[in-house]
């Protein structure tokens, strides 16, 4: 009896024993859980704090250096732009005043191509196959040729509209070919140069 009563003592200390054991695994595991969740939630808050402070935080400065380079940059490009400009319009300058000076010395040029056409128009009808007017002519249209590759050309006059910007009325001329306003008789060519007006036609214009 008292051996039977001894394995059961022994049994039943035993299973308390296990059930020590069991309670004691499954409170580290808690324990485990419990100190795995904390970490989770501590590395979250951590994360959470890192977005605030990258979108709400300071922003960083900006190099002395590089701002410096920028400005320098900057400057030197403004300067190429504004020397450009001015490099454009010095040459526009220049190209006026020649442009200038060349209609000038052309307009002296046209009452010397007036008196050819006068000598011309005044040699009489048997002389104008002599050697004489034929080299005047000659010389004239070669003086023609060199104006208009410089750029002079006569303006129309005889049977135009009558326009201020090209003639000059002098006189008002009775015409029965010609419709009031317009240009009837020219007393003394214009000229043009490019598009100006180099010199006005002197004109006669129907009433």
């Amino acid at each position: 009896m008292e051996e039977l009563e001894k394995e059961a003592k022994e049994k039943e200390e035993g299973k308390e024993a296990e059930e020590t054991v069991k309670e004691e695994a499954t409170s580290e595991e808690a324990a485990e859980a419990t100190d795995d969740q904390a970490t989770e939630e501590q590395a979250d808050g951590t994360e959470e704090k890192d977005k605030k402070k990258g979108l709400f935080g300071k922003k960083e400065k900006k190099d002395p250096l590089k701002e410096k380079v920028d400005e320098l940059n900057d400057k030197v490009m403004r300067q190429m732009a504004e020397f450009d400009n001015f490099r454009k319009r010095t040459e526009k300058e220049k190209a006026q005043m020649f442009e200038q000076g060349q209609a000038n010395v052309l307009e002296k040029l046209l009452p010397v191509i007036d008196n050819f056409e006068r000598g011309l128009a005044a040699v009489p009808e048997e002389d104008k196959d002599g050697a004489f007017a034929d080299g005047m002519n000659k010389i004239y249209k070669q003086l023609m040729k060199q104006m208009e590759d410089l750029g002079v050309t006569p303006i129309e006059a005889v049977g135009k509209e009558f326009d201020p910007n090209l003639h000059n009325a002098v006189m008002q001329v009775e015409s029965d070919e010609y419709e009031s306003g317009v240009v009837a008789q020219e007393l003394q060519k214009g000229y043009m140069f490019h598009d100006t007006v180099l010199r006005h036609s002197m004109v006669g214009v129907t009433p």
